[in-house]
């Protein structure tokens, strides 16, 4: 490796960046295990091991990224599987994991009664591993790895192996999940990665960017928000009609690149910074666009996923449903990129066909 700034200058990889563990001990998230993690480029996030390994808190430099709800960060309820009851819970933060067999509302039918998005976000993960940079040695990359089951006797049983990594010096997170069937009988699948961006990043005149085709989720307010002449790629100011329960949601036919990956995020001209995500397409074909810009409670979703938030019913009934058979697998890969220089941000803004 070439001489680098600070070598022969540190004593301790810290100095830089890396991994620290820590437990809350105050509040509704008393005992909840977290672990903050440094990039040394000014993007530091803090992920949650006790709920899924979601990440809560993120900034880059100053600058918030994500958006956190009233609640903060509480402790997992893992029973809290029921109607809306999830919501008591859900923080929002940078990432929250939905599924891993039902994403949408509430519902019940012949298979079962389901609550909103999921049991995994309240699961707490078992660490295998924290493996830490070592920039004296050369080694930048640092990771975190966890696995958190979803499981009940007669199944299903599903289990969610988490990683999350990054490099020294890149403003970069990298998210590599495999969903496997520990069960002994087919399992339902549906999985959404619930990316939730806040102020500053969020703020007046911030630009949404995606390609692909797309369409108003049916019902409320979501065909007034979004048609092309309401501008609904630019963030607006707090809307009264959105104060309580008012959002706006749409579903989009990701278009991927020559690779098949696809790229959507966010552009604050502003901070003069952008938020890339970055997902296959053929992992992740769908990407859903919530928008809540209620007063004090200002948010904006980007959120890839197996399906839009139907549930489990409209997917049966669609037949586009996943299953995992009895020993099986599926791999997902999830990257953010903070994007503080010109070059970076035209690319993304005006991507090559």
């Amino acid at each position: 490796m070439a001489p680098q700034p600070w070598t022969s200058k540190i004593s301790h990889p810290a100095q830089l960046g890396g991994i620290e563990t820590a437990v809350l001990d105050n509040g509704a998230g008393r005992g909840t295990r977290i672990a903050w993690i440094n990039t040394g480029t000014g993007l530091r996030y803090k992920v949650v091991l006790d709920r899924a390994m979601d990440i809560a808190d993120a900034f880059y430099n100053q600058h918030s990224l994500a958006w956190l709800s009233q609640s903060g960060i509480t402790s997992p309820q893992p029973f809290t599987d029921r109607g809306l009851d999830w919501l008591r819970t859900f923080n929002g933060g940078l990432l929250t994991t939905c599924g891993l067999t039902h994403v949408g509302g509430p519902e019940q039918d012949a298979f079962g009664e389901r609550g909103i998005h999921g049991q995994i976000s309240n699961l707490p993960a078992e660490i295998e591993s924290i493996i830490q940079p070592d920039p004296v040695r050369g080694k930048l990359d640092f990771s975190l790895t966890g696995r958190m089951r979803e499981t009940k006797v007669f199944g299903p049983s599903l289990e969610l192996k988490r990683t999350i990594s990054g490099t020294l010096g890149q403003p970069t997170i990298r998210i590599h999940d495999e969903v496997f069937n520990r069960a002994n009988t087919p399992a339902p699948h549906m999985l959404l990665y619930h990316f939730n961006f806040g102020w500053p990043l969020v703020d007046e005149g911030t630009q949404l960017v995606w390609q692909g085709d797309w369409q108003a989720r049916e019902g409320g307010i979501n065909s007034n928000i979004f048609r092309e002449s309401h501008g609904f790629r630019t963030c607006p100011a707090p809307m009264d009609e959105h104060n309580g329960t008012g959002e706006a949601v749409a579903f989009i036919d990701a278009t991927p690149d020559v690779s098949g990956q696809c790229t959507a995020g966010l552009y604050n001209a502003k901070l003069g910074i952008a938020v890339a995500l970055r997902f296959q397409k053929a992992q992740l074909p769908w990407l859903t666009n919530w928008q809540h810009w209620g007063d004090g409670e200002y948010v904006t979703g980007i959120e890839p996923g197996t399906h839009p938030p139907i549930g489990q019913t409209a997917a049966r009934q669609q037949q586009s449903l996943l299953f995992l058979q009895p020993g099986e697998s599926r791999t997902y890969e999830v990257r953010l990129d903070v994007l503080p220089d010109d070059e970076h941000i035209s690319h993304f803004l005006n991507p090559s066909p």
